[in-house]
């Protein structure tokens, strides 16, 4: 009878993990992970199936679209190059991101997962064999990274991966930018492709026109694409119900919300919904606003706190309007000040509370507008939270005519930069309700700052109303 080797047994597991690993994607990235304390989530898992699909030829170009911080570059630039090599060993890989110090990361990430794992893998890095941006493993598989737009001529790919082709909002907004990006994209990647090859596109969507954006217009058909917004929607690809998170065991609502109102509507859009929108609805010259570190106020000066009403408590599946309350300021020269923003998601009590805890901050001085809703209904809200408003000066009115038609005289102050900010952590979110009314989702804001104005307008003795910009002062 042979003698078996005293490590008989950790071979025989070895070899059965081996197998493992090479026939399933899910179960390499379970074991890496595994080492580690961590396990896929759903939305990995079905990145995994994706990716898989497309070693097996099934497809040969698939878009990945998700929020910042869902691990997409762990699973896509990470384990998957490792495992592609167990199943296509010989073949090259160009990985390109939006600056070869990126790209470089990703490379010494990958090399030190398949050295860690090369006997589960059963390959390895060639030590000596060219640098961080150009190396080859034991199975002649080759791995070129570069930072988008960079040289690749010369070079040639079975797999080509893009992770992350923009680094920034200011490149997202440049033209030049986008167009050099889709130019090297067309031009110069797309001809280094082997016939057969495939291709992975790993993003964040930033703008209409980034690369994503562009390839879906013009050669969408050809293209698979992963879109899983932070913030599930109808049809979730992961089967959520509307509002749920897309990892939640790392990110709650709450810390999504949190996140939500720092960034801004159109920022959150397209970042972490995936859905970039225009930069302006058109109506208001933000740029044109002056935000200011202080303001000093004089006896003369008269403010105001308007209010926009909602009362819907936020929960997953819905998107409710939010209560908001402007604080305006005009002075004697007729020029205004926006000074404060409060908004609340909140329920009918939650609302009276935030309005009655404001008016004592801002205290008697301030005016208070209130919408007064048509029909009885309306007069007896204003009633009663005039009520509760005891020893306030409140002013009611109701609005008439569009939205639009109200916002213009506002709008028209603004791009006579006749309107300045008080700086503010609200003014992300406001300015971006601002640009993209009245295209936007929201206009809560917008209705507050339309009644702030308009009460200062219509109260008796109007202040006179001039043009003088406030950095002629």
């Amino acid at each position: 009878m042979p003698v078996l080797p005293p490590d008989w047994q950790d071979r025989e597991e070895q070899h059965l993990i081996r197998q493992r690993v090479h026939t399933d994607l899910v179960d390499w990235a379970i074991l890496n992970h595994t080492q580690c304390g961590q396990v896929p989530a759903a939305h990995h898992r079905l990145l995994l199936e994706e990716l898989d699909q497309l070693s097996r030829g099934k497809l040969d170009r698939l878009m990945v679209l998700m929020p910042p911080g869902s691990a997409k570059s762990t699973y896509a630039s990470i384990l998957f190059p490792a495992w592609w090599f167990t199943q296509h060993p010989g073949t090259s890989i160009i990985a390109a991101s939006h600056t070869a110090g990126l790209a470089q990361h990703f490379s010494r990430r990958l090399r030190d997962t398949i050295n860690t794992n090369k006997e589960i893998l059963g390959y390895r890095v060639l030590r000596g064999v060219g640098g961080v941006s150009n190396w080859r493993t034991s199975t002649n598989g080759e791995y070129y990274a570069v930072g988008v737009r960079g040289g690749i001529t010369g070079r040639r790919a079975d797999l080509v991966i893009i992770d992350d082709p923009i680094k920034s909002q200011a490149e997202a907004e440049s033209s030049k930018y986008r167009d050099g990006i889709w130019s090297w994209y067309r031009t110069e990647l797309t001809t280094r492709l082997k016939p057969g090859a495939r291709v992975v596109l790993i993003m964040t969507r930033w703008h209409e026109e980034d690369l994503g954006g562009l390839l879906v217009r013009h050669d969408g058909n050809n293209w698979k694409v992963l879109r899983l917004p932070s913030l599930a929607e109808g049809n979730d690809p992961l089967g959520r119900f509307a509002g749920e998170a897309i990892w939640p065991t790392w990110e709650n609502i709450n810390q999504i919300e949190r996140k939500r109102s720092l960034v801004g509507e159109r920022v959150w859009a397209a970042l972490f919904q995936q859905t970039p929108r225009p930069a302006s609805g058109g109506l208001f010259r933000v740029d044109k606003v002056i935000v200011f570190d202080n303001c000093e106020q004089t006896p003369s000066d008269r403010i105001v706190r308007a209010w926009d009403l909602a009362a819907t408590t936020a929960m997953a599946g819905n998107d409710p309007d939010w209560t908001v309350g402007v604080k305006l300021s005009c002075n004697s020269r007729g020029q205004y000040m926006i000074l404060d923003v409060v908004r609340i998601r909140g329920s009918p009590r939650e609302v009276e509370d935030i309005i009655n805890a404001t008016a004592r901050s801002d205290g008697e001085a301030v005016w208070i507008g209130l919408p007064e809703d048509p029909g009885q209904a309306g007069k007896s809200q204003v009633a009663y939270l005039s009520g509760r408003l005891a020893g306030y000066k409140i002013v009611a009115f109701r609005e008439t005519g569009s939205k639009f038609t109200r916002a213009l005289p506002i709008a028209s102050q603004i791009e006579g930069n006749n309107v300045g900010m008080l700086r503010g952590n609200w003014n992300d979110a406001f300015v971006d309700e601002l640009k993209d009314f009245p295209l936007g989702r929201k206009d809560d804001q917008v209705d507050a700052l339309v009644r702030g104005f308009m009460t200062l307008t219509r109260s008796p003795n109007p202040l006179r109303q001039t043009s003088i910009p406030y950095l002629s002062r």
